[in-house]
C-alpha cells in the first residue's frame, strides 16, 4: 500500500537489512561495540506470520514503539537490531550471538517471550525484561530472565547498559515516570519492516483511571504532553504516510489539555507533514469544534474512542471516564466528529455484571445506531495490575488462569474471567451475533456507501470494515479451540 525507502543507518560500518529486522547482516563490528538485540515476542493472536489472511493482518499490527525508544536512548558504540515477531519469524541461532538482549511484552506475549529469554540464556546470553507484563508481574518475570525494569525506562536504561557492560546486572530496575521533555526521537530507522502504519507517542498518563485498564498503574494519573517542537520533527522523520498516536488519550480532559492539543495541531499544519494520522481520544473531541477542524486539516483520518457499556449501571468503576460517557446523545457526538471527515471506531466491553443475555445484538444495534464506521467489541478482562484484576482474583473470578500459559488468552478477545450471566460458551456466541451483524457485508456496503456520499474517506471505511469482518471469521475456529482447551462445551 505505502511505498517505504531503506534508509542508511549511522552504526558502525554495515548497513542494515531492509526486510524489519534491523538486523546487520555482516555480522561485523568495531572495536568495543556491544551488540544489543531488542525483541518484541510474537502474539500467535495478531501475528502475521501465523494467519494466512496476511493482507488485512496488515492493519492490525503496530509498530513496537517502545523498542524504538529505547534503541534511541542506547549509545553508539551498541550496535542495535530490534526483532518484531509479529511481522516475521526469526531464526535467532543463525544470526550472530548478541551481548544483551532486551524484551518487551504486553500480558498477552508473556508466554512467548519467556521462550525467547530461554533460548538466549541457554547460549550464556543475558536477558533484561521490561515493559507492562514484566512490572505487574515482577517476580514471574524475573524467575525467567536475569533482570527486570519496571516502569518507563528512560531514567534507568542507562544504568542497565553500564551494568551489563560490567557483567553485573542487577536483578531489578526500578523505572520512574519519565521527564517527556527529555524523551529522544524513537529510532524509526530500525523498524522498517512491512507495516502499514508508522507510530508515535506525544503524551504519556491518564488521569481516568479506569477498574479495567492498567495505564494509569503504569504510566501514572498525570497528562504529560511531549513539547509541540519535538513532536513536530519526530513525525517528520517518520517514512510511513499513514500513522498511529499511540497516546491513550491525544486531546485529554482538561481545557488546558485541549489548548495543547490544539497547538499541536497547528504546528503540524505550519509543518505540512502531509501525514494521515489515528489515535484514541475520548467523547469529549465533539464538543469542540475548533478542535476538530485543526484535526482534521493536520491529517486525523480516523479516531478510536472508548463507549464501554450501554448502561449507566454498566459505566460505574470506569472512573472519570464515567462522566465524560454520562448522559450524552452518542449519535450527535459521532456526526460533529464526522463532519470533519474523520472516520469513528467505537469500542464496547461485553461480559459488565450489568449485561444480559442478547447483549450482543444490542451492542451491534447501538454501534449502528451511533453511527459508528468500525466497531470493536472486547470481553471483560481482568488484566494484571487494574482494580478489576484484584476484585476477581479476591472472590473467584478468574477462570483461564494456568500462569503463564494462560496469557497467551489475554489478548481481550477471549472470555478468560467468570462473568455474572453468561457461561464462556454464551458469551462467545453473544459475541459472534454482535459482529455478524455489525459486519454483514450489506451493513459494510450500507456504511462505505454513506462515507463516500458524505466524503468521509470511504477507502479507511472499507480496508477497516473488511479487515473486522476477516479477523471475526478468523476468531469462530480459535474460539472453539479456546473452549475446548479450556474443558469447555462448544456450541
Amino acid at each position: 500500500m505505502i511505498a517505504r525507502q531503506t534508509l542508511e543507518r549511522r552504526q558502525d560500518h554495515c548497513r542494515p537489512r531492509s526486510d524489519g529486522s534491523g538486523e546487520n547482516p555482516c555480522g561485523s563490528r568495531g572495536a568495543g561495540t556491544l551488540r544489543l538485540y531488542l525483541i518484541n515476542p510474537r502474539n500467535p493472536r495478531v501475528s502475521m506470520t501465523q494467519v494466512k489472511e496476511r493482507r488485512w493482518k496488515r492493519y492490525r499490527v503496530w509498530k513496537p514503539l517502545g523498542l524504538a525508544v529505547v534503541a534511541a536512548l542506547t549509545p553508539r558504540d551498541w550496535e542495535i537490531s530490534i526483532f518484531d515477531e509479529n511481522i516475521r519469524s526469526h531464526d535467532y541461532a543463525a544470526v550472530p550471538r548478541p551481548d544483551l538482549v532486551g524484551i518487551t511484552a504486553f500480558t498477552s506475549q508473556a508466554c512467548r517471550a519467556y521462550e525467547v529469554a530461554a533460548e538466549f540464556r541457554s547460549r550464556g546470553v543475558p536477558v533484561v525484561m521490561g515493559g507492562i507484563h514484566a512490572t505487574m508481574c515482577q517476580q514471574e518475570a524475573g524467575a525467567r530472565v536475569d533482570s527486570v525494569v519496571t516502569g518507563e525506562a528512560e531514567g534507568v536504561w542507562a544504568e542497565v547498559l553500564a551494568d551489563a557492560r560490567q557483567g553485573a546486572l542487577k536483578p531489578l530496575y526500578a523505572g520512574s515516570h519519565a521527564n517527556v521533555a527529555t524523551i529522544p526521537p524513537a529510532r524509526h530507522d530500525l523498524l522498517t519492516g512491512d507495516y502499514v502504519f508508522g507510530s508515535i507517542q506525544t503524551t504519556r498518563g491518564c488521569p481516568l483511571s479506569c477498574s479495567f485498564c492498567s495505564v494509569t498503574a503504569f504510566n501514572g494519573p498525570e497528562y504529560r504532553q511531549r513539547p509541540i517542537e519535538d513532536v513536530v520533527q519526530e513525525f517528520g522523520a517518520i517514512r510511513e504516510k499513514h500513522v498511529l498516536i499511540v497516546d491513550d488519550n491525544l486531546i485529554g480532559t482538561q481545557p488546558e489539555h485541549i489548548a495543547r492539543a490544539k497547538d499541536l495541531f497547528r504546528a503540524m499544519i505550519r509543518a505540512k507533514l502531509g501525514k494521515q494520522w489515528i489515535t484514541q481520544v475520548t467523547i469529549n473531541m465533539a464538543d469542540d469544534e475548533e478542535l476538530l477542524a485543526l484535526a482534521a486539516r493536520a491529517g486525523c483520518s480516523g479516531v478510536f474512542i472508548g463507549f464501554e457499556s450501554l448502561t449507566a449501571e454498566g459505566l460505574r468503576g470506569l472512573g472519570g471516564k464515567r462522566l465524560i460517557l454520562k448522559g450524552r446523545d452518542m449519535a450527535a457526538s459521532v456526526r460533529r466528529i464526522q463532519r470533519h471527515g474523520i472516520v469513528v471506531a467505537g469500542s464496547f466491553i461485553m461480559g459488565l455484571d450489568a449485561d444480559e443475555p442478547g447483549i450482543g445484538p444490542r451492542i451491534a444495534e447501538a454501534a449502528s445506531r451511533y453511527g459508528l464506521d468500525v466497531l470493536n467489541t472486547l470481553f471483560l478482562t481482568p488484566l494484571p495490575g487494574t482494580r478489576l484484576w484484584d476484585e476477581m482474583e479476591s472472590h473467584g473470578g478468574i477462570a483461564t488462569n494456568t500462569f503463564p500459559e494462560d496469557w497467551q488468552y489475554y489478548t481481550l478477545q477471549f472470555p478468560v474471567a467468570r462473568y455474572r450471566h453468561f457461561s464462556s460458551a454464551d458469551i462467545v456466541s453473544e459475541m459472534e451475533a454482535c459482529d455478524g451483524k455489525f459486519y454483514s457485508l450489506w451493513n459494510i456496503l450500507r456504511r462505505v456507501c454513506g462515507s463516500f456520499w458524505l466524503r468521509r474517506k470511504p477507502l479507511i471505511a472499507l480496508v477497516s470494515n473488511l479487515s473486522c469482518r476477516s479477523n471475526s471469521r478468523l476468531s469462530r475456529p480459535i474460539y472453539r479451540e479456546f473452549l475446548l482447551s479450556q474443558g469447555l462445551a462448544a456450541k
